[in-house]
């Protein structure tokens, strides 16, 4: 394997782990959260627990792309680096949006 398949297997290690601990801990606060909410109907604390399963949720993808900007810095392949900043930033972009316009309405 040369250097350049072998940084290629180290992203790809990299990301599948964000998406498996990820979406884990996302899937274990959405299940404990049901499970509550079915046992207890109204409760805060059920709602808390789904609430912070999606946002873990949402989050997996963002994470995965900064984690792609700082290793393609690593590996100096800066055309990646301006691909993937650009994505960041329109993902960290529409979520301000949606939260600023979501207050007006």
């Amino acid at each position: 394997m040369n250097g350049h398949a072998a940084q290629d297997a180290k992203l790809e290690q990299i990301i599948r782990t964000i998406l498996k601990i990820g979406v884990g801990t996302s899937s274990a606060f959405l299940a404990v959260g049901l499970v509550w909410s079915l046992t207890s109907a109204g409760s805060a604390t059920a709602a808390t627990l789904m609430t912070v399963g999606l946002l873990i949720l949402m989050a997996t993808p963002i994470s995965r792309v900064a984690a792609s900007v700082f290793e393609y810095t690593i590996q100096r392949d800066w055309l990646f680096v301006l691909l993937t900043t650009i994505v960041l930033l329109e993902i960290v972009a529409s979520v301000i949006a949606a939260l600023v316009f979501h207050r007006k309405l």
